[in-house]
């Protein structure tokens, strides 16, 4: 299953309860007209009640200038236990989600259409109402995450396979 071809991403939802985002590494263009994404978010993720409840979310996409710190509070952190937006730089979308700037190449603010129940995870897809060019770095895949930075994959992921 690692052989498939994929990015690292945060994606990031604002609620009631405030903003909260995690790593996925699953997002992809569905259709072009009208622009469409998909991402599978793990239920238990605090970011998926909140993009449950916002209707929307935004996908950062990580480049490959990131350092495991910052995968580690995105990816290995919950929600629940720290604000993970704190003394970072951050925007926010047209849709009023709050996103990380640090280490991204792209933000793409998505409306959600359709929930598919997957058992594990949740698939959002949506249309896509903004994007933003936030770096000219290269933007890092997951096989980079494995080797260059020699990144696990956590149990929540939808990749992960028990070994």
């Amino acid at each position: 299953m690692f052989d498939f071809t994929y990015g690292l991403y945060v994606v990031s939802a604002t609620g009631k309860e405030g903003s909260s985002g995690c790593v996925i590494n699953t997002a992809t263009q569905v259709t072009a007209t009208p622009i469409q994404v998909a991402v599978s978010v793990n239920k238990e993720n605090v970011t998926c009640e909140r993009m449950l409840e916002a209707g929307h979310f935004a996908l950062t996409v990580l480049d490959n200038t990131v350092d495991m710190p910052f995968i580690g509070r995105f990816g290995f952190r919950s929600s629940r236990d720290i604000d993970k937006y704190e003394g970072i730089d951050v925007a926010t979308s047209d849709l009023g989600d709050v996103y990380a700037t640090d280490h991204a190449c792209a933000m793409i603010a998505v409306r959600v259409s359709e929930t598919l129940d997957m058992g594990t995870h949740l698939l959002f897809v949506g249309e896509v109402v903004q994007t933003e060019k936030l770096g000219d770095a290269a933007p890092l895949t997951y096989t980079e995450y494995h080797t260059t930075l020699k990144g696990k994959t956590p149990p929540k992921a939808a990749s992960y396979v028990a070994n």
